[in-house]
């Protein structure tokens, strides 16, 4: 699955993203910004202990291998990052705040705590825009694309449980985001609701936006809870029941239409 660095590739876009299964045949472009949990050595764990490194504010957890199943299931190219959204979210733009958050839910991050703007622009050019190019050049190469995101989202936040089980996330474009919930009563049983846990009100669309709905490509962001996918065998499950799920969507009628238009 994991191939070749591409030749004349940068170590800058090697450190920052990987594309995974780059010769799949699929329209599919899967997208996992958080995948990773890994802090280069000289950000020092940003000031960090190793119980906030490994929990969900650092990455998505199972996210990564959810994705990977449904790269395998689809036949579908796979775009990853490399570094902890603690480092830089590539799922915000340089302007946000959460692009390099001084705080995430309960825990400080006291490395993220008083960056000037040359430490800011640094971490932009470093992370962000590898990743934010790399998804682009994918999406170009592949004829009439379907952009879907894969994320995990902790049970309990604030203190407070969630009941959603499954979220399906969209902007101001709602076509796959329709299709997926219209048909999901026959691909699962979980709590599945639309833009939950968070939604475009949260700042969560960036990747949505960016590169889907300015180029008219149908896309769509889902939200895995993690306590559902937290082995091998859950996430396999998870990735294979998920895209079984996406191609009844994608054969919807209206989903045709969508994707023939793109095509134009």
């Amino acid at each position: 699955m994991r191939g070749d660095p591409v030749s004349g590739e940068s170590e800058t876009v090697q450190e920052a993203v990987e594309v995974i299964n780059a010769g799949a045949k699929a329209p599919v472009v899967l997208v996992c910004e958080h995948a990773a949990r890994d802090i280069p050595s000289h950000f020092e764990g940003l000031g960090l202990d190793a119980a906030a490194l490994e929990s969900h504010v650092a990455w998505d957890p199972g996210a990564l291998s959810v994705a990977r199943q449904m790269s395998d299931e689809l036949d579908a190219v796979l775009v990853a990052g490399r570094v902890s959204r603690l480092v830089y979210d590539c799922n915000r733009p340089p302007d946000a705040p959460g692009a390099m958050p001084a705080q995430s839910e309960i825990f400080a991050i006291p490395g993220n705590a008083e960056l000037d703007d040359s430490a800011r622009a640094a971490r932009v050019t470093r992370y962000y825009e590898p990743f934010r190019a790399t998804l682009a050049a994918t999406i170009k190469r592949v004829d009439a694309p379907v952009i879907v995101t894969v994320h995990s989202f902790t049970p309990i936040y604030h203190g407070r449980p969630r009941a959603v089980e499954i979220g399906v996330l969209h902007d101001s474009d709602t076509r796959l985001a329709d299709a997926m919930l219209a048909t999901a009563e026959e691909h699962t049983d979980l709590k599945v609701l639309r833009n939950a846990p968070y939604g475009p009100q949260d700042g969560v669309t960036h990747t949505l936006k960016e590169h889907g709905l300015v180029h008219g490509h149908p896309h769509v962001m889902l939200e895995i809870r993690n306590d559902l996918i937290a082995t091998e065998a859950e996430q396999q499950q998870m990735g294979a029941m998920i895209s079984t799920w996406l191609r009844a969507a994608l054969e919807r009628p209206e989903m045709n239409d969508a994707m023939k238009d793109a095509k134009r």
